[in-house]
């Protein structure tokens, strides 16, 4: 689970960046697209079409473009390039596993511009299947400035979570993906800071990645796939020690 927090610790901090670039809102509005699709066109009835209004809102999104995406997700918006979900799986520098969700118009492009980022740091993208049995899904609660650890921890096990990850003053939980409303409305019911909800691929075992030059591949490909307009999600089984990212700084 290390390898994925810290990157979407790298991810965090680099949000503001991202909206500048105007991606951000590209993906945001694509996970919105997908949830209306999923379920039913209207957040009070659908928590995942909520819990991505909420990021999206967040993130400064304008109103209009958010009804928009809900609107497109419900086969209510006419769009000559109709939009589908795809994976794509690889290994990255040192073994590690990299399981990719993405949202395209065209499965050519996506996966020409996913296999060049595997390319150009030393990986290589598989087949279907080649990486996905080594995760599985779970609920991911992502909460901030947590005052008592140990209170969460029996407010997590009283919501019916499975697992408590404290880093620095932030904490993920996680649950059964089947749970994750359940889990994540408890926790705000008892007034938890709950900065996202969503469900994700999460690594039964993680590779440790020591070596300096590796590591910096591996985040350089964690970095280039995540920029690509494309790529709602990427998930990868690593994990690498405070003092070699520090030798990276």
């Amino acid at each position: 689970m290390a390898g994925h927090s810290k990157w979407a610790n790298i991810k965090r901090q680099k949000a503001r960046v991202d909206a500048k670039k105007g991606s951000l809102f590209t993906k945001l509005s694509r996970a919105i697209i997908v949830a209306a699709r999923n379920g039913l066109p209207d957040p009070d009835g659908n928590f995942q079409l909520r819990a991505a209004v909420e990021k999206a809102k967040a993130a400064g999104m304008p109103s209009e473009n958010i009804e928009r995406a809900i609107a497109k997700g419900a086969g209510n918006w006419s769009d000559d390039s109709p939009l589908e979900e795809v994976r794509y799986e690889g290994y990255g520098p040192g073994g590690v596993a990299v399981l990719i969700e993405a949202m395209t118009d065209n499965r050519n492009r996506t996966a020409a511009e996913v296999r060049e980022a595997f390319s150009k740091t030393g990986g290589s993208l598989g087949e279907a299947g080649c990486v996905s049995w080594m995760f599985r899904q779970k609920g991911v609660i992502s909460l901030e400035a947590v005052q008592d650890p140990e209170a969460l921890l029996l407010a997590v096990a009283e919501a019916g979570g499975d697992d408590l990850k404290v880093e620095g003053t932030g904490a993920e939980v996680y649950c059964d993906y089947s749970l994750l409303e359940q889990v994540a409305t408890y926790l705000k019911k008892e007034g938890y800071p709950v900065q996202d909800a969503a469900i994700r691929w999460i690594p039964f075992n993680e590779v440790h990645v020591e070596d300096p030059d590796t590591a910096k591949l591996v985040l350089a490909l964690m970095e280039r796939l995540d920029n690509l307009d494309d790529v709602q999600n990427v998930y990868a089984n690593f994990e690498i020690d405070e003092a070699v990212m520090e030798s990276l700084a």
